[in-house]
């Protein structure tokens, strides 16, 4: 069995970076409970301020819902050049530690700092200088986690948000995720966790105790992961250029969609949408997805793969008409979209991830 050396991995997660960066421009919205998003009856929050957090206003929420938690709320309309801008140098500081760079998003990226460019032996002050240069270079705030995989890294990076740090050390890593709450675990959204919960699974200690065909049966492919990372085990490196695993194009409207015709009519547009950033990156794919969002919120996807790569936008039109009249609509339609997999960037993993036992003396 070869061994996968232990690493020392951070990752580096931006406080509320686009409500922090609308702050940061207009001094005006500074202390106050903002909201980037649309204030309309479609509206959608991307971003809160801690300020509006304290409220209950969370990302992805109604703007109605918001409002009404929050009545003070500010809206404010995204920037998205701007937090590119802010992004583009936030990324410029973490590439003068090391090369091993993954981006996640804007506001979040993995640092493997295994070896680093300024020969600091210790990721726990390298995580701290990082910060301290962000705020010194850009007045914003990060969070960071610091650990011996990708895995436990991120979930450490919000033990102590916002403005801190968290170092889950070698020799701890076991006592730390069976402490944890299993809503903590990366990976476990709502969904998953009230599952977990009928089947009495509270924390990491709970996960630990079941066994891998337990977690396969009730989980699918997803059990072996959950087996796996509450052992400390998630063996994935840092992998400084990503290529999308899926390139897509979506919409919400003004008002629900309740006649196939008007939906056609919209799907010409995101099509249309979808074939040129394909164009412009070059990507052809062979499973096209149709993504539905229902007036009640509920999501439903439909796919089909061709036999062949595709980036047309006719084509992409013709599978995507096909989906829309595969099954009947379940309601009124909010949110259509268009997404290609497979793509021809893919590439085949030839190598299994494999069970390491690791050595607890490191420094960190």
């Amino acid at each position: 069995m070869s061994e996968i050396p232990l690493r020392k991995i951070i990752h580096i997660d931006m406080d509320a970076f686009y409500a922090s960066v609308e702050q940061l421009d207009n001094p005006d919205l500074r202390g106050k409970p903002i909201a980037v998003g649309g204030s309309s009856q479609r509206g959608v929050v991307s971003a809160a301020s801690y300020e509006a957090r304290k409220f209950g206003v969370r990302s992805a929420m109604s703007s109605v819902i918001a409002k009404r938690n929050c009545p003070e709320l500010i809206f404010v309309k995204a920037n998205f050049d701007r937090y590119k801008e802010i992004s583009k140098a936030i990324r410029k500081i973490f590439y003068t530690y090391t090369d091993l760079v993954e981006p996640l998003s804007l506001d979040e990226a993995y640092l493997d700092v295994t070896i680093n460019k300024k020969g600091n032996p210790s990721a726990t002050l390298i995580a701290k200088e990082i910060r301290q240069r962000i705020f010194k270079d850009l007045n914003l705030t990060a969070s960071a986690g610091i650990s011996i995989n990708k895995f436990i890294a991120k979930v450490a990076s919000d033990i102590n948000k916002p403005n801190g740090q968290k170092t889950v050390n070698p020799e701890e890593v076991i006592s730390f995720l069976e402490e944890l709450d299993i809503r903590k675990f990366y990976g476990v959204g709502k969904v998953t966790a009230e599952k977990m919960y009928k089947l009495g699974i509270f924390t990491g200690k709970d996960l630990k105790s079941k066994t891998a065909e337990f977690l396969d049966t009730h989980f699918g492919k997803s059990g072996r992961f959950y087996y796996d990372v509450v052992r400390g085990i998630h063996n994935s490196e840092v992998k400084p250029h990503r290529t999308p695993k899926s390139v897509g194009a979506e919409r919400t409207f003004n008002e629900n969609l309740s006649s196939e015709i008007f939906m056609l009519e919209r799907l010409d547009h995101i099509s249309e949408e979808l074939e040129r950033r394909l164009k412009k990156t070059k990507i052809a794919g062979k499973t096209v997805t149709l993504k539905i969002k229902y007036s009640d919120f509920t999501l439903q996807t439909r796919s089909k793969t061709l036999p062949y790569f595709i980036s047309d936008k006719n084509l992409l039109l013709e599978t995507a008409k096909e989906l829309l009249y595969q099954e009947e609509l379940q309601n009124s339609v909010r949110l259509l979209g268009i997404s290609l997999a497979n793509l021809n960037t893919d590439k085949k993993v030839t190598t299994k991830e494999k069970e390491v036992l690791v050595q607890l003396q490191f420094d960190f």
